[in-house]
């Protein structure tokens, strides 16, 4: 179910000029709003979970994941260049298992990672704020690449729905209206980042079981589809 070419050459596409430039810009964002604020505020726990929860995981991380997530297969259907992997004796499963794991790759590295030295800078890891915040981003960084993966195989404008969802729903949303903050990535992902966090500074609506459910799921069933999706894309003289 994985396939070294097509990760080589997923990893070309979303590792180009273009696509880097906004990775790299939104950590190197975070980690100066970190030393900023630790430079004004000192270090102050409170304020270093305000910043990772609303800047790292609620804005950064869905966005870098937008970027993985569409931008592993989406561009390849658009232009048509999927077709040249598609006539290739691999199996289409093994081609979406294998971008998907390269989306995570890239999403974990420049949200999670970013998210663990900017809690670092800010209180030192004081109640384990950045390790909980770390490890809700790289949770959260698998379910955002498999969603934006799967809605790079179902429609051309991937990336409006992506910052769509990421933008509206996840943050607007998900921060005004109780029932949406259910059905949200982000919470799920902080689920586990509460039970990792002491003192109390992490909170989310959802329990631990029913995040780890419902994350796995949303995960399983959005790589499925994808597959599916891409089993029935149908190349030119196939018919």
């Amino acid at each position: 179910m994985y396939n070294s070419t097509v990760a080589r050459l997923t990893y070309r596409g979303l590792l180009g000029r273009r696509r880097a430039l906004i990775l790299f810009l939104l950590p190197a964002l975070l980690l100066l709003i970190a030393v900023a604020v630790r430079q004004l505020t000192g270090v102050d726990d409170q304020i270093a979970a305000d910043v990772l929860g609303g800047f790292a995981l609620a804005t950064m991380v869905p966005l870098i994941g937008v970027i993985a997530g569409t931008g592993a297969i989406g561009p390849e259907i658009d232009d048509g260049s999927i077709v040249y992997l598609l006539a290739k004796p691999v199996k289409r499963p093994t081609i979406i298992v294998t971008k998907l794991l390269v989306a995570i790759g890239v999403t974990v590295v420049f949200s999670a990672v970013p998210t663990l030295i900017a809690g670092f800078i800010l209180n030192g890891n004081s109640q384990n704020v950045a390790v909980a915040y770390a490890l809700a981003a790289a949770v959260a960084s698998v379910a955002y690449s498999a969603v934006f993966l799967l809605l790079g195989t179902v429609t051309r404008h991937a990336v409006v729905a992506g910052l769509v969802y990421a933008l509206v729903w996840e943050s607007l949303f998900g921060s005004l209206i109780e029932g949406a903050r259910t059905l949200s990535v982000q919470q799920w992902a902080l689920a586990l980042a509460q039970k990792t966090a002491d003192g109390g500074l992490v909170t989310s609506d959802v329990g631990l079981v029913p995040a780890v459910v419902l994350l796995s799921v949303v995960t399983a069933l959005a790589t499925w589809y994808a597959g599916q999706k891409l089993r029935v894309l149908k190349l030119a003289g196939e018919e």
